[in-house]
């Protein structure tokens, strides 16, 4: 209420604003196998966020085949600030187990990575690892990814593998998986100090802490690339025999152009050592063979809009559909893509040449409107090699999350 004054003059009045409501990025969620921590701990399948890598020790007990602590120490060294974590139930089906936990982050908003470390714990019985069951798992990762439409899979490469048996994998992955597909792959994985000694663990919590440095220091449009990994010494990379890729042979190999030249033309991305630079990500591709959505930056910066709209667009549902809501949600969105622009999203030395947004009749014919439909157009040019992608938003009665 406006305070009344009788006497003219100057008046100072406080005025506190409300914070605008802040999209985090670079949270993902880690799913596998861990026991309950000396003070008891969470239910199988329920959430748990972390602040800190002390915070794992804190909740869980680490089961000896987990690789669930390196992946939560890994992530807060390389800068990140907070993840989730479900621990599955390791007694019966660990498939199953682990598609369940999978499910327990499906209705969190505010996280946009995902990561199943411990699919690399399925074993046959004779000690091997079970691939067909591992790619599973990362295959309803991707499932997942793409259902929900808000956050990409950071999936590891078998471990001990030749460029033949990543290829084999990737090409796998995404069979059946319908495009874009949210994920990247990692390859190899990387040799780690912690508690338990020297261990070979794969490396999508080191990767997602740098998702996280990246977005923080500046933004989702950012690849993810040429960042230093820390935590760790070494690469783990040795020569498979010929005729049984599970059993190694002496020699290791070093992940050089050459096989780079292999892996990355088909989304594989590498990690590499380079002297006087340390151990770097040398990638940043997804799995999509979709030239539009092959840079993990670009792909991201759509995920991150899918977000925003969720969570800023929800006022058009049963509104009027006439032009006064068609100029608001014409303005709402240019607001926001006009500050992506000025931060650097985007391609262009003006919004014009940036993006565009259009709601309006042509987007929105008589025989939508009747069906309830609000239909607004975006292009984007994303810092990519592509021009402008164009997305179609479809406001129903019933929900907002339409962008594809």
């Amino acid at each position: 209420m406006a305070s009344i004054y009788k006497t003219p003059g100057v008046y100072r009045e406080e005025i506190f604003l409300k914070p605008e409501a802040q999209l985090p990025t670079g949270v993902p969620g880690f799913v596998g196998f861990a026991d309950a921590g000396s003070q008891g701990g969470p239910e199988f399948n329920t959430p748990v966020a972390l602040h800190r890598k002390e915070d794992f020790a804190a909740t869980f007990s680490s089961r000896p085949e987990s690789f669930l602590g390196e992946t939560v120490t890994g992530f807060f060294d390389n800068g990140g600030t907070r993840c989730y974590v479900v621990r599955a139930d390791p007694d019966g089906d660990r498939i199953a187990a682990l598609q369940n936990a999978l499910g327990a982050l499906a209705p969190l908003n505010d996280l946009d990575l995902v990561a199943a470390p411990d699919a690399m714990t399925l074993l046959l019985s004779n000690g091997k690892l079970d691939v067909p069951a591992i790619v599973q798992v990362q295959q309803q990762t991707l499932s997942h990814c793409a259902e929900l439409g808000n956050r990409l899979a950071i999936l590891d490469a078998l471990p001990q593998r030749t460029t033949d048996g990543i290829l084999d994998q990737r090409h796998k992955l995404t069979v059946g998986q319908a495009e874009p597909v949210n994920g990247a792959l990692y390859y190899p994985w990387i040799k780690t100090v912690g508690e338990r000694g020297e261990r070979l663990a794969p490396p999508c919590g080191h990767v997602a802490g740098i998702f996280a440095r990246t977005d923080a220091r500046v933004g989702v449009f950012k690849a993810p690339a040429n960042e230093e990994i820390f935590g760790v010494f070494d690469l783990g990379v040795r020569v498979p025999k010929p005729d049984d890729p599970d059993q190694e042979i002496d020699g290791e190999i070093e992940i050089d152009n050459s096989i780079q030249d292999q892996l990355n033309p088909e989304g594989v991305n590498c990690l590499r050592a380079f002297r006087g630079r340390g151990i770097r990500v040398w990638g940043a591709r997804t799995l999509s063979s979709d030239p539009n959505w092959r840079y993990v930056n670009v792909r991201r910066l759509f995920l991150t809009l899918n977000r925003w709209i969720d969570m800023n667009m929800a006022f058009a549902t049963f509104e009027p559909n006439e032009p006064r809501l068609w100029a608001r949600i014409q303005r709402e969105l240019t607001t926001y893509l006009t500050k992506l622009a000025r931060d650097g999203a985007l391609k262009g030395a003006t919004p014009d040449q940036a993006f565009f947004v259009k709601c309006n009749a042509e987007t929105n014919p008589p025989e939508l409107r009747e069906v309830g439909q609000v239909v607004t157009e975006i292009g984007l040019a994303p810092l990519s090699p592509a021009e402008f992608i164009v997305v179609r938003i479809i406001h129903r009665a019933s929900a907002t999350d339409s962008l594809q």
